[in-house]
């Protein structure tokens, strides 16, 4: 999967949020860098389309043939911080309904995944009982294990404690070197050296 920009940018009332980004982003590692509040997310949600640009286009495509924008949500997976997950439901059930809608990668079963996640103790805890970071984990198994051609990650290890990072850090080495990744943070240990950086301040 490809995604190409050209002059790409976006403003919230007259304030410039980045503008003037032209790119091909092609499979391989992406890390979105800048202060707090500089516009990563900002550029993450225009690039899997929950936002609009202000200016600029995006294209998308796979094995040569563009993708139509409203296709594009089948082939991508997302983890944030500002992700909701249902309060309501046990982690099986959240399980069971995510993978209603996405392909488990390597069709895994709910125990092999719940094994993966490291989650399987919680299996009949509510989501609302859950910690900052057993959440977080949650949010983050959810998209590394769904069948995807696009991985966004944004500030991946927030609330994770040392543990949890590593587990992180083993299941993004996993991911398929077809994959397109984009991964927004200003912490170093959230994504492989071979990255390429992509400072959001230098599209001010």
């Amino acid at each position: 999967m490809k995604i190409s920009v050209e002059n790409l940018g976006k403003r919230f009332n007259r304030e410039w949020i980045f503008k003037k980004l032209t790119c091909d982003f092609v499979p391989g590692t992406y890390a979105v860098t800048g202060p707090n509040g500089s516009g990563k997310s900002t550029l993450l949600q225009i690039l899997w389309g929950q936002l609009p640009p202000s200016t600029g286009t995006i294209r998308y495509e796979s094995a040569g043939k563009e993708v139509p924008v409203e296709e594009v949500f089948k082939q991508l997976a997302i983890a944030t911080p500002y992700m909701e997950l249902i309060e309501e439901f046990t982690l099986i059930e959240m399980i069971q309904f995510h993978f209603k809608f996405k392909k488990p990668k390597q069709n895994k079963s709910i125990e092999e995944l719940m094994e993966q996640m490291e989650l399987s103790h919680a299996r009949d805890k509510f989501i609302s009982n859950f910690s900052s970071g057993m959440r977080q984990r949650l949010k983050l198994a959810l998209a590394f294990f769904s069948e995807s051609d696009i991985l966004f990650l944004d500030e991946p290890t927030t609330n994770l404690d040392r543990k949890a990072t590593e587990w992180y850090l083993k299941n993004l080495q996993q991911v398929p070197p077809e994959c397109l990744i984009f991964i927004a943070s200003n912490l170093e240990q959230d994504y492989p050296a071979s990255a390429k950086k992509l400072d959001i301040l230098s599209f001010k």
